[in-house]
């Protein structure tokens, strides 16, 4: 028997153990006993690419998981149902709701340093500047030396400038004495002259600018340093 064995043996030339090599068991016979392939080659086995070179393999590994993940991303967005894609557009237009009624509830129509008053902001001076430096300053924040256009107004400038000080308006009679108009254009209508303080105005000494002394309308001069008003239109909100 032995000598069969070794005969069988010597009868297997080298192609027979190239044919070996290569059959489709995929073991060796190379080197000391069997040794099993595993890893890639096995899986790419399976998928039918054994007979195909190693980066023809990796190409179309990378095909088939890019394939993969398009299939699972168009699964994940089909919305299970009518009824829950429904729901969900009406939560999202809920939350945009909250959130433009919370933006509304922080819109202000005047600056937080202004003070309101019907359709109109006011900005009270902390500080004391001549006429013309006082219209200057309302310039330069997008208002006017307050202009006066109704007894409601006039009221509730008056109290207020009265707990401040003598304060300045944008009343002047600089281009033409006695004839007092506005920072604005328009003249100072005869509705307006019982505001002036008894004796008022009596241009003493070159007085040309007008402001608010006591509880009345008084002239003075222009250079000297007085309290300022800036007026400006109230801003709108979203929600108006």
């Amino acid at each position: 028997m032995s000598d069969s064995k070794e005969m069988g043996k010597k009868q297997l030339g080298p192609l027979d153990e190239d044919q070996m090599i290569a059959s489709p068991t995929r073991y060796s016979i190379k080197g000391f006993g069997f040794q099993p392939n595993s890893g890639f080659g096995s899986f790419t086995g399976h998928l039918g690419l054994g007979h195909v070179p190693l980066a023809l393999q990796v190409f179309f590994l990378v095909v088939f998981s890019v394939l993969l993940l398009v299939v699972l991303v168009k699964v994940f967005k089909i919305p299970s149902s009518p009824g829950q894609e429904q729901s969900s557009q009406e939560k999202v237009y809920q939350e945009l709701t909250q959130l433009k009624a919370g933006v509304d509830r922080l819109c202000r129509r005047c600056p937080w340093d202004w003070t309101p008053f019907q359709e109109s902001c006011y900005f009270f001076s902390v500080s004391q500047k001549t006429w013309n430096d006082s219209a200057t300053a309302c310039q330069n924040v997008g208002a006017q030396l307050v202009v006066i256009k109704s007894d409601e107004e006039q009221k509730f400038l008056q109290q207020t400038s009265k707990k401040r000080g003598y304060t300045w308006m944008g009343l002047i009679d600089m281009h033409k004495e006695s004839t007092w108009h506005w920072v604005n254009g328009s003249p100072l209508t005869l509705s307006f002259m019982k505001y002036w303080n008894e004796g008022e105005p009596n241009n003493v000494g070159d007085e040309d600018c007008a402001e608010f002394r006591g509880d009345g309308w008084n002239d003075t001069k222009c250079d000297n340093k007085k309290f300022w008003i800036c007026k400006k239109p109230k801003t709108s909100c979203p929600s108006e």
